[in-house]
């Protein structure tokens, strides 16, 4: 299976994907300090292919609060750090045990178990430095590191994680399996909402509803990953397909079928878009983005 290319997004955002990975190749490159092979190993794991969701996210919801772009940048970069140091640690053979992560060698394949614990080590304190270190405020810079602290900790993202191991070959129900991809899924898509309208100082209102869109959005998110697990292509997804059975996982077609876990995503999607509505023209892309993230195909 050959390297893919992410998805094609909505008309307009390629230039702020192309913006995203050039400040993350930025940051990836260490000139004193870092061992070249953990530098090789993180940015191997950062930037190669993907769809960059989560850091357009940021941007886009900057946007939508009527923010300066480049304030979001650093929050943005940051998210994407922290959501591939935790592909590098999902895929690991005491987690996931995959081989393939966006049609290339996962980092423990490509490198050894040892390098990949590491580099994904090394990702998350670079995420909160870029975050302190180039916010456009002290106040700015406290906020967003405490909000991407809690969802990707032991409450929200790690725990969701946990809960997804522990689950395996287990009975569990329809609400446990969504509280686990709550945090597990949506947190991190959520707060990247939310740390874009940090980054606008977008009042409270606006903020909560960015969240709640970014929650709706993550579940479908994930039910169309369980989708995509069960009939994708193997050759567009870049991964193994069917392996939530292999590993013994309730997913929602597995508990709901695939034609209603097929109408449950998108009505969550409209619920998601309900939550736009005071935004106005501004989350137009916003709303492309949550279309998309129940019509791709990898």
């Amino acid at each position: 299976m050959g390297t893919v290319a992410a998805d094609e997004l909505p008309m307009g955002l390629s230039a702020d994907k192309s913006l995203i990975e050039h400040h993350l190749d930025r940051y990836l490159t260490f000139t004193a300090g870092c061992p070249p092979r953990l530098q090789e190993a993180m940015r191997y794991s950062v930037l190669g292919p993907g769809k960059r969701l989560r850091p357009l996210l940021v941007l886009l919801a900057n946007r939508a609060c009527g923010g300066v772009f480049e304030h979001a940048l650093p929050a943005a970069c940051a998210v994407e750090l922290i959501h591939c140091y935790s592909l590098i640690h999902d895929d690991l053979p005491a987690m996931d045990d995959d081989d393939l992560r966006r049609g290339r060698p996962t980092c423990h394949r490509q490198f050894d178990e040892a390098t990949a614990i590491l580099a994904g080590d090394a990702l998350i304190p670079l995420a909160f430095e870029i975050i302190c270190r180039d916010s456009p405020t002290v106040e700015i810079a406290a906020r967003c590191c405490h909000q991407l602290a809690v969802a990707a900790g032991a409450t929200q993202l790690v725990g969701g994680q946990v809960d997804d191991l522990a689950a395996q070959f287990a009975e569990i129900d329809l609400q446990k399996l969504e509280q686990i991809h709550l945090r597990k899924t949506a947190a991190m898509i959520a707060v990247s909402l939310g740390l874009g309208a940090i980054t606008a100082s977008a009042n409270e209102s606006q903020q909560t509803a960015l969240e709640n869109f970014g929650k709706n959005l993550g579940l479908a998110f994930q039910i169309a990953d369980d989708l995509l697990d069960l009939r994708g292509d193997e050759d567009k997804m870049g991964k193994r397909a069917r392996k939530d059975q292999v590993l013994g996982k309730l997913t929602y077609p597995t508990a709901l079928g695939i034609e209603d876990s097929i109408r449950l995503a998108n009505l969550l999607v409209e619920e998601a878009l309900q939550m736009l509505v005071g935004f106005g023209p501004t989350a137009e892309p916003l709303q492309a983005i949550a279309r998309y993230v129940v019509s791709r195909t990898k």
